[in-house]
């Protein structure tokens, strides 16, 4: 199937928010075939006749070659972008699996562990798409929607279990600002990509509680420290953490105001309610379902995680911030 893909390859990219439609931008600008799929009719006329997602990315101009639809049966491709959420995820493979080609090329581009499940989205595809076999791979790394829709230069890591479709797929996505590596290591670009929104609403607290930068570069430390262990238990590589879907990921989404996890835990911190942090982002932050998802499997693991803990007391047990914080820094001394 690797070598069956190319710039001539039709492609669908499933999900119309911000990363999906940057991604089906970057595709049609490099020359692909590519049918951005997504619910809202108005959105998919603005897309085809105006060049622009008004709901997500509101003046931004998206490639005139790129196409928009309603359609499931565009979602029968050799190759699949999803850019589905991760609590969706399962519920829309299972919906939609009826369209898909056995054999058919998945890339997730969502970053997140389901809860209840505590499943990675490789795993979940595995599951919702049992018969299928499809080949899954994960595309990660610090890129924000607006700043690849700028032209900006960005680099990320795409991870395939296949390191000949890896090498395919790096090419087709790779272009003169956007550059793709690739990886062998699935689980730890996956574990990467979703542990670090939990580290970024804890360096949001910290900025809303107005700690200073050196209370920032402590928790971004101590949290790819806590992502590379809790990574490793699952059987990533302690490697993968030091690259661009762990500490490049952590250090953008942490410092970034685009980032909308950290804009979560700096209005926390600023004293504000989370469901009316949630209702008023008017899009999806991964990280407050998955810091539920991380601390069970932390829990479950037996692994130590105390900023997880913290922010799971902060988000779902309804502690202050500051006490949150206070926990944090009376822990026992150790070794680092």
């Amino acid at each position: 199937m690797s070598g069956a893909l190319s710039t001539t390859t039709p492609v669908s990219v499933a999900g119309g928010g911000s990363w999906g439609t940057a991604l089906a931008h970057l595709l049609a600008a490099r020359g692909l075939p590519v049918t951005l799929w997504l619910r809202d009719a108005d959105v998919a006329r603005s897309v085809n006749e105006d060049h622009e997602n008004p709901r997500y990315l509101p003046g931004f101009t998206l490639d005139a070659r790129l196409t928009a639809s309603t359609d499931p049966a565009v979602l029968d491709r050799d190759w699949l972008v999803l850019a589905v959420p991760s609590q969706q995820l399962r519920s829309w493979l299972t919906a939609h699996k009826k369209h898909f080609r056995p054999g058919l090329v998945l890339v997730n581009a969502a970053k997140g562990l389901e809860t209840g499940s505590l499943s990675t989205c490789g795993a979940v595809a595995a599951e919702a798409l049992a018969g299928l076999e499809p080949r899954y791979t994960a595309l990660s790394g610090p890129s924000f929607a607006a700043e690849v829709l700028q032209g900006l230069p960005t680099a990320v890591v795409l991870a395939a279990h296949d390191e000949a479709l890896g090498r395919t797929l790096r090419e087709l996505f790779s272009g003169p600002a956007f550059r793709c590596y690739s990886s062998t290591d699935v689980i730890g670009v996956e574990m990467g990509g979703a542990l670090k929104n939990v580290m970024a609403i804890a360096a949001g607290v910290c900025d809303g509680l107005g700690l200073g930068h050196n209370s920032r570069a402590a928790l971004v430390t101590r949290g790819l420290a806590e992502m590379s262990r809790l990574g490793a238990a699952c059987g990533a590589r302690q490697s993968t953490f030091m690259g661009l879907s762990g500490l490049g990921d952590l250090t953008l989404t942490c410092t970034g105001d685009l980032s909308r996890n950290r804009q979560v835990g700096l209005r926390l911190g600023r004293g504000e309610n989370l469901e009316n942090i949630t209702r008023s982002l008017g899009m999806v932050a991964e990280g407050v379902k998955t810091t539920a998802a991380v601390h069970a499997l932390a829990l479950r693991l037996g692994i130590e995680a105390p900023i997880t803990a913290a922010m799971h007391c902060v988000l779902y047990e309804g502690q202050p911030p500051h006490e949150a914080l206070r926990t944090l820094m009376s822990r026992d001394l150790r070794e680092e």
